[in-house]
């Protein structure tokens, strides 16, 4: 694999993610910010994060998937989510486990969540962008 997780002495462990990607291989793929689409373009979990979240991971596994990737070749994620306030992260985490349960990983790699203002429609309440390396 390209990619090795780590979390440094010092740093603290969490249960959903690494704290540093160290990446060795010679392809940057970059995925562009998926939404809760479903293949025909329609919007999965209207007003239900977890399930946007959820979605959002899928979509990147598919994009990954598209390239010959898996999570496993993620160097980072950025996530965007419209009205952030700390009382989301349960609804968060939730759909972040569902992904990963269906996607076989555990932990997602790291990654750096960021409140906003809107995105690109009204019913998109969550945005996942990916990094990765391949051989």
């Amino acid at each position: 694999m390209a990619i090795t997780l780590v979390n440094p002495t010092g740093l603290p462990e969490t249960d959903i993610y690494h704290q540093v990607s160290v990446a060795t291989g010679s392809k940057l793929v970059f995925i562009a910010g998926q939404v809760a689409w479903a293949t025909d373009g329609g919007t999965v979990g209207e007003g239900d994060l977890a399930a946007q979240v959820e979605r959002c991971y899928l979509n990147v596994g598919t994009a990954l998937a598209g390239v010959g990737g898996s999570f496993a070749d993620v160097a980072k994620l950025t996530v965007y989510v419209v009205d952030w306030t700390p009382d989301k992260m349960p609804q968060f985490l939730d759909g972040v486990a569902r992904a990963s349960a269906k996607l076989g990983i555990t932990p997602v790699p790291p990654g750096t969540l960021i409140g906003v203002a809107a995105l690109d429609v009204p019913e998109h309440l969550v945005e996942v962008e990916a990094t990765a390396v391949l051989d």
